[in-house]
């Protein structure tokens, strides 16, 4: 693993424990939604293969 997708995902496990600490109902699950769904794009778009 490199040091940009661990930094990504390491700010979007920060961002959703923000959440969870910050935010309470119906709006908390949708932004746990929402960083799930950036963080599967970022580990597609990094192993997706590349034609250099």
């Amino acid at each position: 693993m490199n040091s940009k997708l661990a930094i990504a995902l390491s700010s979007y496990f920060l961002l959703g424990a923000g959440v969870s600490f910050f935010v309470d109902g119906k709006l908390r699950f949708g932004l746990w939604i929402f960083l799930g769904g950036l963080t599967v794009k970022t580990l597609i778009a990094h192993y997706r293969p590349r034609d250099d």
